[in-house]
Formats: structure tokens, C-alpha cells, sequence
């Protein structure tokens, strides 16, 4: 038996690669973007009465990591990379039917779109649904997860002078918190685990219409280099 089902509307996000979304929502909270709702959702109905709740569940498509065999493991990235579990232990974008969630926080509720912040979604991340986050019944004190019992130890952002004032001047064009925003990224460490960067490698992630550069001095440190327009 096959279902069929239809997006509600599209993200608009400041990530406009895979490569340095956090892995989870809500870690960076200077991470926004706008579901753009299409008809007939776009009337202002369908979001009638959200201007009384905070934050939302989104149900989403992982557009760019869908497959047509279904996996049974992965290796998840908070593990490493290197060890693989059941997929369904796991939150790894390598889906059986390509379905996400993240509960994100809701800024302002127009009638066809949605301002939304602490988002780990993709720009052009189609959204099935939506939903109110219920705090008394969403909560659950005593939950416990062995395999992710607490969030990833951050690792410390720095910037070279120039770096720093190409952020606040791009922030200022945008009207976006750009240097917050990619030091809570890059704080996550979005290097995958296995690697053991050399001070010359550079890294790289676009986020809003910019491209931004960094690179490890030590292990344990991010060096932002610099914050240019894409394709500059």
C-alpha cells in the first residue's frame, strides 16, 4: 500500500547547503528562515490561532537525501561515522520514507508565511505539516536517550579582524544576527568526526547569500577567515 502527499509550503532558509546545518534544531538560535505556505494554505485560515503558541513541529522532506532503496542502518554522525546502528535509533537524514521533524520557534505568523528561528532546515525543505508544540504533553521529564544523553561539546569560534568586520558589515545588508549565527554553527564542529583537520586545510559553508571560510589552528579551534558574497 502506497500513500501519495502533498507539501504546505517551502522554507526559505539561511542554509543554503547541508555542510554545517546543525544537526539538530534549536542549537542555533540566530537561524532563521520564513515557510512560505501555497495554496489553498496561503489564505490566512490555516494558520488562524498560531499567534498564541511559541514554537511549532514541522514535518519536512529530506528533498536531497532521498532514496529509492530504503536502509536498514547508518552510521550516525553523533557516533563518529564510524559505528552503525538501526536506523530507526537513530535521526540520520537517511529516512525510510524521507520524513523529518524539528521543532522550531515561531517569530510571526502572517497569513502565507511563517517567521521561524532555530531551524536545522535546508532552503527549499518542502513542509508536510505543521503543528503546535504542546509544552504538558510534548515534555516528558524522565525521557532518556543513552545514545545522545546531552548536546555536543562545543568547540571554540575565533576571527581574524577582517573576517569579523566583513560579518557585522554583510549582518547590517541583511538584517540578520550573521555573527551569532555562524558561531553557533561552527561552534557545533561540522567536520565530520573521523577527520583530524591540519591548520592549512580550509572549510567552507553559504549561509544566507554569503560564503564563509575557516579553518582549525588546533584541533580544538575555529578560526573564521573570511565572510564574502557567494560567487564574489
Amino acid at each position: 500500500m502506497t500513500y501519495s502527499v502533498s507539501p504546505i509550503g517551502f522554507v526559505r532558509s539561511c542554509f543554503k547547503e547541508k555542510f554545517a546545518i546543525p544537526r539538530q534544531p534549536q542549537l542555533a538560535p540566530a537561524a532563521r528562515g520564513v515557510l512560505e505556505l501555497v495554496a489553498p494554505f496561503d489564505q490566512g485560515d490555516a494558520v488562524q490561532g498560531l499567534e498564541q503558541v511559541s514554537h511549532v513541529w514541522l514535518l519536512f522532506l529530506f528533498h536531497q537525501a532521498l532514496e529509492e532503496k530504503p536502509r536498514l542502518k547508518v552510521r550516525p554522525p553523533r557516533l563518529g561515522g564510524n559505528k552503525s546502528m538501526g536506523v530507526f535509533a537513530t535521526r540520520a537524514t537517511h529516512r525510510p520514507n524521507g520524513i523529518g521533524q524539528s521543532v522550531v520557534k515561531l517569530d510571526k505568523v502572517e497569513a502565507n508565511r511563517l517567521f521561524i528561528s532555530g531551524i536545522d532546515l535546508l532552503d527549499g525543505t518542502p513542509i508536510l505539516d505543521i503543528k503546535p508544540y504542546v509544552p504538558y504533553a510534548d515534555i516528558i521529564a524522565d525521557a532518556t536517550n543513552s545514545i545522545a544523553s546531552a548536546a555536543p561539546q562545543l568547540i571554540a569560534v575565533q576571527w581574524t579582524d577582517a573576517s569579523l568586520q566583513q560579518a557585522h558589515t554583510h549582518a547590517q545588508r541583511l538584517g540578520e544576527p550573521l555573527v551569532e549565527l555562524i558561531e553557533q554553527c561552527l561552534a557545533q564542529d561540522p567536520r565530520p568526526a573521523y577527520q583530524t583537520p591540519a591548520p592549512e586545510r580550509e572549510y567552507g559553508a553559504q549561509f544566507w547569500d554569503l560564503d564563509v571560510r575557516w579553518h582549525y589552528p588546533t584541533p580544538e579551534q575555529i578560526r573564521v577567515l573570511e565572510v564574502i558574497l557567494a560567487n564574489a
